[in-house]
């Protein structure tokens, strides 16, 4: 104060020297910008959520090339149809036999030794049993009423009147590992249903070998779980407390990754299978396209019995999980309940895993069927 009033008349009070980020007589107003710069990233996730279509949801997914030995498997090397060409195979072709590949203009009946087959084009399908959709094609009651259950199934080879107790075997999650279904299917008798996860990267070469070596087939659909997401069972998982239409265009998605199939099958869903506003429309689908519905028996709080019934749709449910311990001591046990179970009450219905043990546990203890008094069927055969 005092050097001011001392200071000569005139002389200019010298300006304070400025620092930081000032601007004439303002600083930047970094808060601000900070707020911006959020809100513009915010609006941006908001605006992709909305608009991108992502059916994996965001999850991180990558392609893994499998390692195979199926350009060494005899049946494998004769499956994947050129264009243009139908396939024809169906339930009476015996593990091994000749297969026939005839141009798509040929009938069926004309292919040598095989009058009686149904012909599958290059989709894995027949034609009046099959509905384009921009999914691919997915299963349909024909013009005449015939049902993709009542085409795919395989005959049973049960004996009327042996009084024999009848049971089923399903091996689910095949698909997958393509090596690991191509042992299934060859070690495996035809009688022995299979069960594909929608999510293959060869599905097409490995249900075809399938459909060639006579086994009956089911998709598995992905329902929600009670734990969901913390258990995911992959995309496309068909959810409880959405809109019908919503749940309706997954299925149809899921149905279009192969053909040929009796049905449909739960991959977990004790949640989803407990809803009868959420399950009770798909029920409703499948009972308008012919299909089948098998539950895998892992929850007692399923209302599939009574949606099929409502709807006429064939239906079947797991008895015994044969490989609920994975060893092969358990699954030997296991089989014997399913046996013990079947001659009790006339009919079973196992479901296994496509583990290696699993498999070959089920290929050996098959292999001695013929000393156990019971007779193995197609699961088509016990779905009421």
């Amino acid at each position: 104060m005092a050097d001011e009033l001392s200071a000569p008349l005139g002389r200019r009070k010298r300006k304070q020297r400025r620092t930081g980020f000032d601007i004439g007589r303002s600083r930047l107003p970094l808060a601000r910008l900070g707020f911006l710069l959020v809100a513009l990233v915010l609006i941006g996730a908001a605006l992709r959520i909305f608009l991108v279509n992502d059916p994996n949801g965001g999850r991180p997914s990558t392609t893994v090339a499998i390692s195979t030995t199926h350009n060494d498997n005899a049946v494998a090397k004769q499956v994947a149809p050129k264009p243009g060409q139908i396939i024809a195979v169906g339930p009476e072709i015996p593990p091994g036999a000749a297969i026939s590949i005839v141009n798509s203009d040929t009938p069926a009946a004309a292919s040598p030794g095989a009058p009686a087959l149904a012909a599958l084009n290059s989709e894995g399908v027949i034609p009046d049993l099959a509905e384009e959709t921009k999914n691919g094609p997915i299963p349909r009651m024909s013009p005449t009423g015939e049902t993709p259950f009542a085409a795919y199934s395989r005959p049973s080879s049960a004996v009327p009147g042996s009084g024999k107790p009848l049971i089923a075997i399903v091996v689910t999650g095949l698909g997958l590992n393509e090596a690991g279904t191509i042992n299934a299917i060859d070690k495996l008798p035809p009688d022995v249903s299979l069960a594909f996860a929608p999510y293959g990267g060869s599905l097409s070469q490995t249900v075809s070998a399938a459909h060639v070596a006579g086994h009956e087939l089911l998709l598995q659909v992905p329902m929600e779980p009670f734990d969901y997401p913390e258990t995911d069972p992959g995309p496309q998982t068909l959810l409880t407390g959405q809109p019908p239409k919503s749940n309706i265009g997954k299925l149809d998605w899921l149905m279009a990754r192969f053909g040929g199939y009796i049905g449909l099958m739960n991959n977990t869903g004790a949640r989803f299978t407990a809803s009868s506003a959420d399950f009770g429309p798909v029920m409703e689908e499948l009972g308008t396209r012919g299909l089948g519905y098998l539950d895998d028996g892992s929850s007692n709080r399923s209302i599939a019995a009574q949606l099929a019934q409502a709807n006429k749709v064939p239906f079947g449910r797991g008895d015994v999980m044969l490989d609920a311990d994975p060893s092969r001591g358990q699954i030997l046990a296991a089989l014997d309940s399913l046996v013990s179970m079947a001659q009790s009450k006339g009919e079973a219905i196992g479901v296994i895993s496509a583990l290696p043990v699993s498999i070959a546990t089920v290929a050996e203890w098959t292999a001695g069927l013929a000393d156990k008094n019971v007779q193995l069927v197609p699961v088509s055969a016990l779905m009421k």
